[in-house]
């Protein structure tokens, strides 16, 4: 696949490998008139997640994990029918994928530390509370009898 913009870096120095990725073209639909019929612009680009050995054992595992309901049989899929050339389908179909690739063997945020709430805003929060409650309890009649 001469010519293609260079290899699709997924993160640091890790990128997709050329030799496993299989694409498929078929005819695709939408603008293009006659053309649309007689060439096949439509790409599908598939990656063997579970074989392949361009990814950190850990990513893979991450990857595994978070993609698991996109996966069919350990293969994740890519589609790209946007354009009219195969040229430019193809690339968005691997960058598609490098970007998928990258959100899912992403290291997980940091856990959340909960912060306190000062004791002056606590205390405020109280205070108001009681004097609205002051004033409320003030606007209702006292004996109706």
């Amino acid at each position: 696949m001469e010519g293609m913009s260079g290899p699709h870096v997924i993160r640091g120095s890790v990128s997709l490998p050329e030799a496993e990725l299989v694409w498929r073209f078929s005819r695709s639909s939408g603008p293009g008139g006659q053309h649309v019929n007689t060439t096949d612009t439509a790409v599908e680009l598939r990656f063997d997640l579970v074989r392949t050995e361009a990814l950190p054992e850990v990513w893979k595992q991450r990857a595994l994990e978070r993609l698991a309901g996109r996966l069919s049989g350990g293969v994740v899929t890519v589609r790209a029918s946007e354009h009219r050339s195969q040229w430019r389908n193809r690339e968005t179909a691997a960058v598609r994928l490098a970007a998928l690739l990258a959100e899912a063997t992403a290291p997980p945020p940091r856990p959340r530390r909960p912060t306190r709430i000062p004791r002056g805003i606590n205390e405020r929060r109280l205070r108001e509370k009681k004097e609205r409650s002051q004033t409320k309890r003030g606007r209702s009649p006292k004996n109706w009898d």
